[in-house]
């Protein structure tokens, strides 16, 4: 983005910024009008009050129209820029002229006094526009020019009228209001300058955002190119090795045959890791597509049980399920829910002892299912939440851990299911184990 660009943003962004304070205080603006009218009604001129109400009214309605539109701006075209800055001069020095009008013609009915009361609302608005009004400097600037104006011409019409002498209070009102006028421009100067340093802050975090987007959707698409590219040749090794090791090509010695079993093992937790790699990848940016479908829970469970049987025998775990009593309906993706009904198996296997059952069973309430997975392993603590749902993380992260895994099984599962509408959570038991939880919604079939 070039410098001119930059700066219309920026301009555009202190418009909307100046709109959205004038929306948000209204109310607030509306109940100091009304306390100073209904003052200036009991205690001066009812007509004078009057007066003021209608120009005030038509000043904030006005403004309202003015913010409105800013704010369904897109903020892009130039000539509606300048357009919009017209239109709120025009009423900055509308609003600013009523109440500078309000405090002379209170000052004017007071007399050749000390004016407390008008220079009082003078300076409550003058504070008010330094605190809210800061966002646009040219807008700040004319207000407080038309409020400083107003300051010394109530104290100086005073002096010249009564030709008052220096020792006059009428001259000690006119010092005091240029100390006021003092200490209004220095707070404005200090609100300009905290919103000025708050959006380059922004600016700035926008910037490294971008940055760092940018970098996460080249690191993305480098990871992603690169497990496909590992993938094919991988497979390929794999299935050499599965081929010399299952006998077909002849007798192998008993060393080369650990060997090849050691070969065997570590391509396929290599695959693993490259498919669900790709998984994780492909859920993080959208690209997977869900073919949903109305689905008999039970059966669907039953498959996923039967499927990972073979699995958790060669640990010595049972894995027993408890078939709801009749159809339970869910729309759902088979081939991912059984994904995650793998993982949570699979998981359920490893980290139980063994000649221990995993029991698998599902509850179901009025709108939605629960499917539990409880086994008798090492028992998650409830604090382990974020870890256990994290990427690349598992609980035992030794370098002597028993018990091998990605690290990323329970992550694109949470997100499965978080893009299937369901939940996935675990509890901890109260002997022993854990329970994972998958709750899906019900079909209205």
């Amino acid at each position: 983005m070039d410098q001119t660009s930059s700066d219309q943003a920026l301009l555009a962004r202190q418009i909307k910024d100046y709109c959205q304070v004038g929306i948000d205080l209204i109310w607030q603006r509306q109940i100091i009008f009304g306390a100073a009218l209904a003052l200036a009604a009991f205690y001066y001129d009812v007509w004078l009050a009057l007066g003021v109400l209608v120009f005030v009214l038509t000043s904030e309605i006005y403004d309202c129209w003015v913010f409105k539109r800013a704010l369904n701006w897109n903020g892009k075209d130039r000539s509606t820029e300048k357009r919009f800055m017209w239109q709120i001069y025009i009423g900055t020095i509308l609003s600013a002229s009523v109440i500078s009008g309000y405090a002379i013609g209170i000052a004017v009915l007071q007399g050749h006094t000390t004016h407390f009361m008008p220079l009082f609302f003078l300076f409550a608005a003058a504070l008010f526009a330094a605190m809210n009004n800061h966002q646009l400097k040219s807008v700040l600037t004319i207000r407080l020019l038309i409020y400083g104006a107003t300051f010394l011409y109530i104290p100086i019409r005073d002096i010249v009228l009564t030709d008052a002498p220096l020792k006059s209070e009428l001259w000690a009102q006119l010092f005091t209001s240029l100390f006021v006028l003092f200490f209004i421009i220095d707070s404005s100067r200090h609100y300009l300058q905290l919103y000025r340093t708050q959006v380059a802050q922004m600016r700035q975090l926008r910037v490294e955002h971008e940055n760092s987007q940018m970098a996460y959707r080249a690191k993305t698409e480098f990871v992603s190119t690169m497990s496909h590219e590992l993938r094919t040749p991988l497979t390929s090794i794999k299935g050499s090795v599965d081929l010399v090791n299952s006998g077909i090509l002849g007798e192998l010695p008993d060393q080369v045959s650990k060997t090849l079993k050691v070969a065997q093992r570590n391509c396929t937790r290599l695959l693993t890791l490259i498919n669900e790699i790709l998984d994780l990848q492909s859920v993080e940016s959208g690209r997977v597509t869900f073919e949903t479908e109305t689905l008999d829970l039970g059966e669907t469970i039953e498959q996923s049980v039967s499927d990972n049987e073979p699995f958790a025998s060669r640990l010595n775990v049972q894995v027993d399920f408890t078939a709801p009593a009749g159809s339970v309906w869910v729309n759902s993706d088979r081939a991912r829910l059984q994904q995650v009904f793998s993982n949570i198996l699979s998981n359920a296997a490893k980290f139980s002892p063994a000649d221990s059952t995993v029991d698998v069973r599902t509850e179901v309430g009025q709108s939605h299912v629960d499917i539990l997975f409880s086994d008798k392993g090492i028992g998650l603590s409830e604090e382990d939440y974020d870890k256990v749902f994290d990427r690349f993380t598992q609980i035992d992260s030794s370098d002597t851990r028993q018990i091998g895994g990605t690290g990323l099984g329970m992550n694109i599962s949470k997100r499965i299911m978080e893009a299937l509408g369901g939940s996935i959570s675990y509890r901890k038991n109260p002997d022993r184990g854990t329970t994972f939880i998958v709750r899906l919604p019900l079909s209205e079939v």
